[in-house]
C-alpha cells in the first residue's frame, strides 16, 4: 500500500475530528449573532475540551461498565465513518471499500445506541426520559433514512458514495431530476432530526425540552468530553455526506497532492459554514414545538423519500 494514500486516508479522518469542534463552535456563535447576543468564541469547543480532559471522572454508583464503555464506543464509531465517504477526496482510498452508504449509517446508529443505553444505565430519572425520546424520533427516523439510502441506490445504481458523486458532476440531468432533489429534501429533514436541529429539541436543561443533553446529564471529565466530541463528530460527518455525496459533489481533490488536500479542507469549511447558517435560521427563525410533534417533519421525509423513488421509476 502506497504511503501517500495512507496520508491522504489519514488527513481525512483528522479533518473530521480536529475541525468538527470548530464548526460546531461557528454555529454557536452565528446563532448568537442571530439573536443580536456577542456569543462565544469559534475556538471555545476547543477550551471545553480541554477542560474536560483535565477533570476528575465522577460515575454514579448504580451505573455499570456500559457506562464507561459508551463514550469509547461511540467516539470509535465516529472515527470509522471517515474512512468509507469522500471527505477529501473524489475517489476510494484503501479502506473506502469496507463499507458503503448503508454501512456507514449502520455505524453512526451504533454510535447513537451506545449512548442511549448510557442513558439508562446511569439510573439518573433524565437519562431514562432522554433515552426513551430518543428512541421514538429513531423508530421514524431510521426507516426514513433507509427510504433514502435505496433511493440513492436507485439514482445511481450503486450504494458507494464515491460513485454517487461522480454520477451527480458527470450527468448534470440528473443532478436537477426529481428524483434526487426530493432525496436532497429528505436527507436535509433528517440532518435536522440528527443533528438535533428541530424545533422540538433544546440545550436548555429544563427537562420539558431535553432529548440529547438528558442522556449524558450524569458524565463528567474525559468522559464526557469523548460524548461531546463525538456528537460534534458526527454532525460534521453528516454536513459531508448531504454536501460532497448529495448536493456539492465539487471540490474535492482529484489527484491527491498536498496543494489539492489543502484546498479540498478550505472548500470543505467553506461548504459547512453554507450549511451551518442555513441550520441556524432553521432552528431561530422557526416557533418551537411541542415534542409529540416529531412525527410531522419526520413523516414529510418519508414521504419525500418514497416520490424520490417512484419519480426515478417513472
Amino acid at each position: 500500500m502506497r504511503g501517500d494514500v495512507i496520508l491522504q486516508q489519514v488527513c481525512q479522518v483528522l479533518a473530521i475530528a480536529l475541525l468538527s469542534p470548530l464548526l460546531h463552535g461557528f454555529i454557536a456563535a452565528m446563532e448568537e449573532k442571530v439573536q443580536r447576543g456577542y456569543g462565544p468564541s469559534l475556538f471555545q469547543p476547543y477550551r471545553d475540551l480541554f477542560k474536560l480532559f483535565r477533570k476528575e471522572i465522577v460515575v454514579p454508583q448504580t451505573a455499570s461498565w456500559v457506562f464507561w464503555a459508551a463514550p469509547v464506543v461511540a467516539f470509535a464509531c465516529m472515527l470509522t465513518v471517515p474512512f468509507l465517504i469522500p471527505v477529501l477526496t473524489n475517489y476510494p482510498l484503501p479502506l473506502s471499500d469496507m463499507g458503503d452508504i448503508l454501512g456507514g449509517g449502520l455505524i453512526l446508529t451504533l454510535g447513537g445506541f451506545a449512548i442511549l443505553l448510557a442513558g439508562l444505565d446511569s439510573g439518573h430519572p433524565y437519562g431514562g426520559l432522554g433515552s426513551s425520546r430518543e428512541a421514538m424520533l429513531a423508530i421514524l427516523a431510521e426507516p426514513t433514512l433507509i427510504m433514502v439510502f435505496v433511493g440513492i441506490t436507485l439514482l445511481a445504481q450503486a450504494m458507494l458514495p464515491f460513485v454517487v458523486n461522480h454520477l451527480l458532476v458527470a450527468q448534470p440531468a440528473v443532478f436537477w431530476s426529481p428524483a434526487h432533489l426530493f432525496l436532497v429534501a429528505a436527507f436535509f429533514i433528517l440532518l435536522t432530526v440528527e443533528t438535533e436541529r428541530l424545533p422540538i429539541h433544546s440545550s436548555i436543561h429544563y427537562e420539558i425540552y431535553m432529548i440529547g443533553e438528558a442522556r449524558i446529564l450524569e458524565y463528567s471529565g474525559p468522559l464526557l468530553a469523548l460524548l461531546k466530541w463525538a456528537s460534534w463528530m458526527k454532525q460534521a460527518i453528516l454536513y459531508t455526506i448531504f454536501l460532497n455525496v448529495l448536493t456539492l459533489p465539487w471540490g474535492l481533490s482529484i489527484e491527491g497532492t498536498a496543494l489539492g488536500i489543502l484546498g479540498a479542507t478550505v472548500a470543505l469549511m467553506a461548504k459547512w459554514a453554507v450549511v451551518g447558517l442555513i441550520m441556524v435560521f432553521v432552528d431561530t427563525a422557526q416557533s418551537r414545538l411541542r415534542f409529540y410533534r416529531y412525527q410531522e417533519p419526520l413523516a414529510l421525509s418519508f414521504l419525500m423519500a418514497i416520490l424520490a423513488i417512484v419519480a426515478r421509476q417513472v
